[in-house]
């Protein structure tokens, strides 16, 4: 008797495309689901990474929402720019951000290309114009081997839109 769990990927028989959020099958006996705008996305149970197969980006789930696992400092600062965009739309503004620890090299080998501070401790560091944490380690909290950031944010927007600096 084959068991229907079995026929499909690591996350089920349908996900929500890590892109375009709409509800993809997967392919039954494969590790792999269908999107028709995005392709092909393949689960990797070894690593619980979804990734997908054209671009090899890879994503991992926390509380069943897709966060995209980043290799360059600017696929994460477009992301932090779009919550930004977000939290503006919404009639509030960003007054701190809390980046996963496991970006604070990557971070700072780029603030050190792009003159910033260089030698000087992250935490001196702003994106955006918001001051930089980063996270404690994903043992102490979980959420932090797979989430990339989260803003601290207050009601109320600001009069101009204050985002405009990439890093400083």
């Amino acid at each position: 008797m084959v068991y229907s769990a079995a026929q499909y990927p690591l996350f089920g028989a349908e996900i929500s495309c890590p892109h375009c959020r709409q509800n993809i099958p997967a392919l039954t006996l494969t590790d792999a689901y269908l999107c028709n705008r995005h392709g092909a996305f393949e689960a990797n149970p070894e690593t619980g990474e979804l990734v997908h197969l054209q671009s090899g980006r890879t994503w991992r789930r926390w509380e069943d929402q897709w966060h995209r696992q980043h290799t360059h400092p600017d696929g994460l600062r477009f992301e932090i720019h779009e919550a930004l965009d977000r939290l503006f739309s919404q009639g509030q503004h960003a007054v701190q951000v809390t980046i996963a620890d496991r970006y604070r090299e990557l971070l700072r080998s780029y603030w050190q290309r792009s003159g910033g501070l260089g030698a000087a401790a992250c935490s001196e560091h702003r994106i955006y114009g918001l001051p930089v944490q980063f996270s404690p380690s994903p043992k102490e909290d979980p959420c932090w081997a797979v989430i990339n950031f989260q803003l601290e944010s207050k009601d109320g927007a600001l009069l101009r839109y204050p985002h405009f600096r990439l890093f400083e």
